[in-house]
């Protein structure tokens, strides 16, 4: 980020940037990261991490080699947050991402909570549900929330607010300024506000007052993040300060954030497209060399997280520059810098941090309407628990899904093509649809099928497609 152009300061000690933020009323540990943030890049402090300075990461466990253990012990010190602050924009919609229906009529929402009561009832314990909702997702979800009456935990509340951050005019990296609409000025600084926020809102001390240990953080739209009493009771064994779940990596993850041991301390350093010089673009898609990539499920040690936070430098997390508009709406509108972190990078503060392999199946996060058909699908099963699993036979593979953006992106034209539901994807492979394709209820696709259409189309119910073998 070395082009970057020079902050200014208005007639102040510090950045108008960081007295807007002071005088929007976010909190001192928000000023802070923002304030490290804005400083590394105005003196464009390198953040790349070049194939050279790395090593790959060896003997990594995985959950199936831990041991059984009593849920009700390992889970008495646990609590359960949730980022909660997206929108779902990106399939046309302006409410909660986790209001939208997941599966069998619930929503992602829904499904968290019915996880949630669920370890409760069976095991005997707290475990709180805490969200970490933006503005934006507030309202909406607690009201939804208001129909669980046995959900809040004493003491605790279900919910803390993530920070906003300035956008920034993106030749001074001064605040923009757009009257029009003044909400647009802002934006959230990605999820690795979390712990800035859960400490600046006040929840982190409350968790630490109630008695809280360890803290399990995930994203509201994987619904297979649920809780595992065998990882507790290994971090809390192990006195693991911060563990990251990973899977090893397929041709599909070669644009994801893979971990790597740096070579000068051996620490475990969490590496995304945005920090790998072009000359090791080709080392960074070698997903076979780099094996392990994150899921952004994590386990931290609140006391340890309190420590870290507390000791007046905070995380540091490596910087994301997001380049938009003000109005992203707008593609003529001011280009302004949005300045963000990932929360898996906290994985880079931890001297003594961990990772645990777990299988694909905790790993489904649903980031477009693709994603969504194969959770709808009979891949899946919602089991009395409210645990989204995968069935038998599939051995850990699921079907690849991708639909013509220009039909099936938004969640309203998703719906409207499949009027009876997803089909049957249990023994598929790959499918793969060109152009404008209406299914009619129970088409069953099989093995390696690709349709290509130049008018729109319909498949008629119980239609089968493809063969066993494709």
């Amino acid at each position: 980020m070395s082009g970057e152009p020079a902050a200014h300061t208005s007639g102040a000690d510090e950045p108008y940037a960081i007295r807007k933020m002071r005088e929007a009323g976010q909190s001192e540990d928000a000023i802070r990261s923002f304030a490290s943030a804005l400083r590394r890049v105005s003196e464009g402090v390198a953040t790349m991490l070049p194939s050279s300075e790395l090593e790959p990461v060896t003997g990594v466990p995985a959950l199936d080699e831990l041991p059984d253990v009593d849920p009700g012990q390992a889970l008495a010190e646990v609590v359960v947050i949730k980022l909660n602050g997206g929108l779902a924009t990106s399939m046309g919609l302006q409410e909660p991402k986790s209001l939208v229906e997941a599966r069998d009529g619930r929503s992602f929402l829904e499904i968290i909570v019915g996880q949630t009561l669920a370890l409760r009832r069976n095991h005997g314990v707290r475990l709180p549900l805490v969200l970490m909702n933006s503005e934006a997702t507030r309202e909406a979800t607690l009201q939804a929330l208001n129909r669980f009456g046995e959900l809040p935990v004493e003491g605790i509340p279900l919910d803390f607010e993530q920070s906003m951050v300035p956008k920034l005019e993106a030749d001074t990296l001064e605040p923009v300024s757009w009257p029009r609409e003044p909400s647009l000025e802002w934006c959230p600084p990605g999820h690795g506000d979390v712990y800035g926020a859960l400490r600046g809102s006040g929840m982190l001390q409350t968790l630490l007052d109630c008695g809280f240990r360890h803290a399990m953080i995930s994203n509201a739209d994987n619904l297979g993040a649920a809780v595992d009493a065998r990882i507790a009771a290994h971090v809390a064994r192990e006195q693991i300060p911060f563990l990251m779940e990973v899977v090893q990596g397929t041709e599909a993850d070669r644009k994801g954030g893979h971990i790597a041991r740096r070579r000068s301390d051996g620490q475990l350093v969490l590496r995304e497209t945005a920090q790998t010089p072009k000359e090791d673009e080709e080392s960074f898609r070698d997903y076979r060399r780099w094996r392990y990539y994150n899921t952004n499920s994590l386990w931290i040690d609140l006391h340890a997280l309190e420590a870290r936070l507390g000791d007046g430098a905070g995380l540091e997390l490596p910087v994301i520059v997001n380049r938009k508009t003000v109005d992203p709406r707008d593609p003529d509108s001011t280009p302004v810098l949005q300045l963000e972190s990932a929360m898996g990078a906290a994985i880079g503060s931890f001297p003594d941090a961990r990772l645990l392999l777990v299988p694909r199946t905790r790993f489904v996060p649903v980031k477009t309407t693709d994603d969504l058909l194969v959770l709808r699908s009979d891949v899946y099963a919602l089991g009395e628990a409210f645990d989204v699993t995968p069935v038998a036979g599939l051995n850990g593979r699921l079907p690849f899904v991708e639909l013509d953006k220009r039909y099936y992106k938004l969640i309203d034209q998703f719906d409207h093509r499949f009027p009876g539901g997803s089909p049957s994807l249990r023994k598929a492979e790959r499918l793969v649809v060109h152009g404008d394709v209406t299914f009619g209820a129970d088409v069953v696709v099989r093995g390696r099928v690709e349709l290509d259409v130049h008018e729109p189309t319909r498949i008629e119910a119980g239609a089968v497609l493809g063969g066993e073998d494709g």
